[in-house]
């Protein structure tokens, strides 16, 4: 059965060349950014489990985490949390398979405690968090909905996912800077002052970048404001050095803009988060599932995190989006800019969606028709071949936020 797929070209000014643009990404550490990864821990742990026992994937969705703010006394050279930040698990999980039981709250709490253990190494999950699970019951008789009959999954809903590709040098730096220093300054180098909440909001006017970063610093590894200070630098000169991987534009670098030094009023943590403090954290809220907030580009505001990854379209159209331009951005050399957008229909095969429309920005002089023609191709053989998003999901292939 042919599928509907549509590739055009998109008349738009590329994004490099666009006078204004704008790109945010919020680091693992950030409220938002904690819920979007347990749930996306917990729905992974559930899979394998279900994989395990059952032989495939069953109907889940943990995509409504809540975070609460706790409270906390941040000091330099330590502080204390006064009040547990409060995480509530929720969702819905097949807790029995053709009479075969499934742990599936024991799971998520143990997945929660070993997510948060290795992602945010100050916090003490005994002591500064309060976890709480509420899981409705999945159904477990979605046979043919979730493709356990040999066909393919049929959608769970009407919705769309939209991706697009290659990324903008902004983009890449906005990405990379709060990636790099956790794991490379911090994680490699050893730099543990370094806070998991950040976040990085990047401006691109004409040639010239301005990267506004707020990171929370860790008290019990900063002694004093001169120390402080002193981190603030260190961070800085590391993303100066960092930047010219990705551009050769002029790059300002500014780090923790509200601080006031004089009153040694700064932003300093206990944990890392400030959800030990004030933010609450929802599932959704941060990152698409490219990692990134882009107005400067289409977006979808479905969460992807928590979703199951057989039919959700949440999850599996965003996803599948996503590497579809990507495919096409790296082997056409014609393109630009490449916008690819999927919509499904409620209760149809996933890999016959109503439209797959893929939006193309070729570069001066191209043909159109040959680029057409490889990209209809490229989108044909990522339909026919949806379930592999499945497999790199269930396998954490891909990231979600």
């Amino acid at each position: 059965m042919p599928r509907n797929i549509c590739v055009e070209p998109y008349m738009a000014t590329p994004i490099e060349k666009q006078q204004i643009e704008l790109v945010e990404r919020k680091g693992v550490g950030h409220p938002d950014s904690i819920a979007d990864g347990l749930a996306e821990s917990v729905s992974r742990a559930l899979c394998k489990e279900y994989i395990d026992k059952c032989g495939g994937v069953l109907h889940h969705n943990t995509d409504e985490t809540q975070i609460v703010a706790g409270r906390s006394i941040p000091k330099f050279g330590g502080g204390q949390v006064i009040q547990p930040i409060y995480i509530l698990l929720v969702g819905r999980a097949t807790k029995d398979f053709q009479g075969i039981d499934i742990p599936t709250d024991t799971i998520a709490l143990k997945t929660a405690r070993n997510y948060l253990k290795n992602t945010l190494p100050s916090l003490d999950v005994d002591s500064d968090v309060i976890l709480d699970c509420k899981f409705g019951r999945g159904s477990s008789d979605l046979t043919h909905v979730f493709g356990r009959d040999g066909k393919m999954p049929v959608a769970n809903d009407t919705s769309f996912g939209v991706g697009h590709a290659p990324f903008s040098e902004l983009e890449q730096i906005v990405y990379n800077t709060e990636r790099s220093l956790i794991e490379d300054f911090k994680k490699k180098k050893g730099n543990k002052y370094v806070g998991e909440d950040m976040k990085v909001m990047g401006l691109r006017n004409g040639d010239d970048i301005t990267l506004t970063i707020c990171s929370g610093l860790v008290g019990k590894y900063v002694d004093d404001i001169g120390a402080y200070v002193n981190c603030i630098d260190e961070m800085k000169d590391y993303v100066l050095d960092l930047v010219p991987k990705y551009t050769d534009r002029n790059v300002d670098v500014m780090i923790n803009t509200a601080d006031e030094i004089e009153k040694e009023s700064v932003f300093l943590t206990v944990t890392g988060t400030s959800a030990e403090m004030g933010d609450d954290g929802s599932v959704g809220r941060g990152n698409r599932s490219n990692g990134l907030i882009t107005p400067n580009r289409p977006m979808s505001m479905e969460a992807t995190s928590g979703k199951n990854p057989i039919n959700h379209i949440g999850k599996i159209y965003n996803l599948l989006a996503t590497q579809i331009a990507r495919q096409i951005a790296v082997e056409l050399d014609d393109v630009d800019d490449v916008y690819v957008k999927l919509l499904s229909q409620i209760g149809h095969p996933i890999d016959q969606p109503l439209i797959a429309s893929a939006q193309i920005v070729t570069k001066p002089g191209a043909k159109f028709d040959s680029v057409r023609k490889e990209a209809e191709g490229i989108v044909d053989e990522w339909l026919a071949n949806t379930r592999r998003i499945t497999e790199m999901v269930a396998k954490g292939e891909l990231d979600t936020f």
